[in-house]
């Protein structure tokens, strides 16, 4: 039996609650803008989330480093959910100690019931894969919650959202989120296939059917969508579309027909995350 093609698109994509990561530096300043833009668009509640990087024997050597440390992390934080109440904004500040960024920040999430991670692509550390900044990789790959990643520099997204999809359900979910994010945000929508040269014609019309596909639902849910189906590599095609569309917010799902479980080096959801300078949110099917 086939499975028959979803008529509407899910509505069970929402933005309750927030958590921005920040470090401090000026890897994560643009991340807490836009988070904080973007909990006053949608009424979220935002959660700033903050770590002190110690472990027991550092803290045995050196605890008034520690303490201070700690005293200047909250202090930031205490910046953050100002700034935050400033907008309107309904912020609840988290501070947390541990050594490794990446698990302490997916805990949170889920501890909070994030809807969506925010942070910056790179950190004080900057162990960076092709720009991206380790911790960021792993948070998308083991987050259960989306994850939006923002550049340094980059601002809250106010002219198109440019929606990869490939027919998958993990496309599909991509595209529930971004259709809330449209409506939100009042902007339109381009989806976009790439149509891989290596692919058979099946798979490339698969993509053709999923831009068809999608397009026509955001229309009927009343978002303003257009779409493309483009011969070239994934990364290529998604990038040369946002900069021609002058998208300043891409959305991807976490996985793609190639199924590659987690977000690893040279998937093209890290090669896009590496190349963009808009925010890339990456969503969890």
């Amino acid at each position: 039996m086939t499975a028959q093609q979803p008529t509407q698109l899910s509505p069970l994509a929402r933005f309750d609650n927030i958590l921005v990561a920040t470090d401090q530096s000026k890897y994560s300043a643009a991340a807490v803008a836009v988070a904080i833009a973007m909990s006053a668009k949608s009424g979220a509640r935002l959660h700033p989330f903050a770590m002190v990087l110690t472990n027991p024997e550092y803290e045995a050597l050196a605890p008034e480093l520690v303490q201070k440390a700690a005293e200047e992390t909250r202090a930031h934080l205490e910046g953050v959910v100002a700034s935050a109440r400033g907008q309107g904004v309904v912020a609840e500040p988290l501070l947390v100690s541990g050594s490794v960024p990446e698990d302490e920040i997916v805990e949170a999430a889920s501890e909070r019931n994030a809807d969506v991670i925010v942070m910056g692509q790179q950190g004080r550390r900057r162990l960076a894969r092709m720009m991206v900044g380790h911790a960021t990789v792993r948070v998308i790959g083991s987050a259960k919650c989306s994850v939006l990643a923002v550049p340094e520099g980059a601002k809250m997204w106010e002219r198109r959202i440019l929606l990869g999809t490939d027919g998958s359900r993990f496309g599909d979910a991509a595209a529930v989120t971004a259709a809330k994010v449209a409506h939100c945000c009042s902007v339109p929508i381009t989806v976009l296939s790439a149509l891989v040269p290596s692919h058979s014609e099946k798979r490339q019309q698969e993509g053709r059917d999923a831009v068809e596909r999608t397009v026509t639902q955001l229309r009927a849910q009343g978002v303003q969508a257009e779409g493309a189906a483009i011969p070239g590599e994934a990364d290529d095609i998604i990038l040369k579309c946002a900069a021609e569309t002058r998208a300043d917010l891409i959305v991807l799902g976490t996985h793609g027909r190639t199924g590659f479980g987690k977000v690893m080096l040279g998937s093209v959801c890290e090669r896009v995350l590496g190349k963009t300078t808009c925010p890339v949110l990456v969503v969890r099917a």
